[in-house]
């Protein structure tokens, strides 16, 4: 499918902020993807928490399973809308990598510990390790990437500092950042709900409970009996994201129509989101969101193991701003030039959940070898 007006061509990208010569063979969007992977942030995603920390399994979603995922999808929308699919992909790839150990859980808490610093939010974070703390080129700081994959950061950042905003100038979101940003919702919830199930924590039968989850269920046992019984879950969690992006592409269209879009000028000058879910499916969405709110976010087993990763990020926090002398060497001289708590937050941050409970015992367990 051709791209349309109103999508981007990398010819209208407002550059990177060290200019660099054109690649003989790859455009720009395709040169920030593959920054993007072959950075240490997007590594470190492979052991980070998606939903349970120090998963009991290996099949339970990390960070970056998850962000995969979400890169895929984005891209098949993309295409399915003539949208620029490198950029897309770029952002979808990047949309994580801001994220500390443990979740959400370590997200809040490092947000308290930097509360009178500016606090802590993980796609400014994002911003901030492929604007100033990669380390892969030799000319600058950072990978250097588009406007376009940067300026994504800004308008999902729910914080407005200086800098966010001045990402955020050009107007609304254009296309393929809502369609990324769209994406990661959907796959959150669908891979959510197939977690869930294989770690125990909700049934099948008590996600009946929810009306889209039913239908679903109600239309795959229409279909006859199943030979492989164990693919059950699997086909729910593939029609679940089947649905949702179906319904994504064509609600999208017609809000793209009904808007009479046909310049990413119009994109831009929108006040309301273009890339949507019909409303009949978003009341839908909304029933199972407030469902994984209830019954696997606040589960007794999901909450202790995130108190338990709260109370790492915590005290490793406090040690290393009572004692600086304890952070690697690189990051003690970095400490002058960012400050102290800000050079404690980032290293933090860019932990692994492994990594981070073995520098926890480190420092506080006699026994471990330091």
């Amino acid at each position: 499918m051709q791209m349309n007006s109103f999508g981007y061509a990398h010819l209208l990208s407002l550059g990177r902020e060290y200019p660099e010569p054109e690649h003989e063979f790859r455009s720009p969007f395709e040169r920030d993807r593959d920054r993007v992977v072959h950075s240490t942030a997007f590594r470190r995603l492979a052991k980070k928490t998606q939903v349970y920390p120090s998963p009991s399994n290996d099949h339970h979603r990390t960070r970056l399973t998850h962000t995969i995922e979400v890169a895929q999808i984005s891209r098949v929308v993309a295409r399915n809308l003539g949208l620029e699919e490198d950029l897309t992909e770029a952002i979808a790839l990047a949309h994580d990598l801001g994220h500390p150990p443990f979740g959400h859980a370590g997200e809040e808490e490092l947000d308290l510990c930097m509360a009178d610093c500016g606090g802590f939010e993980h796609n400014s974070h994002a911003l901030r390790i492929v604007t100033r703390l990669e380390y892969r080129y030799p000319a600058f700081m950072g990978l250097n990437l588009t406007w376009e994959v940067r300026e994504a950061f800004a308008h999902h950042s729910k914080k407005l500092d200086s800098e966010i905003l001045h990402y955020r100038s050009k107007g609304a979101p254009f296309l393929e950042a809502q369609v990324a940003d769209a994406v990661d919702s959907l796959a959150y919830d669908a891979h959510d709900v197939e977690d869930a199930i294989t770690a125990g924590l909700v049934t099948l039968e008590e996600f009946l409970e929810v009306p889209l989850i039913r239908e679903l269920v109600t239309e795959i046992q229409n279909l006859g009996p199943m030979t492989n019984a164990r693919a059950q879950v699997p086909t729910l969690i593939r029609n679940l994201i089947n649905k949702q992006a179906g319904d994504l592409i064509v609600q999208t269209r017609r809000n793209l129509e009904s808007n009479r879009i046909a310049s990413l000028a119009d994109v831009r000058s929108m006040g309301a989101l273009l890339v949507t879910n019909s409303h009949e499916l978003l009341t839908k969405i909304k029933q199972l969101e407030i469902f994984l709110k209830s019954r696997v976010y606040h589960h007794h087993r999901v909450q202790r193991m995130a108190i338990r990763g709260r109370r790492v990020v915590r005290q490793l926090f406090e040690e290393f701003c009572k004692f600086p002398k304890l952070l690697p060497g690189r990051y003690q001289l970095r400490v002058e030039n960012c400050g102290l708590k800000r050079t404690v937050c980032d290293y933090i941050a860019g932990m692994t959940d492994q990594f981070a409970i073995r520098e926890y015992r480190k420092l506080f367990s006699p026994e471990e070898p330091v």
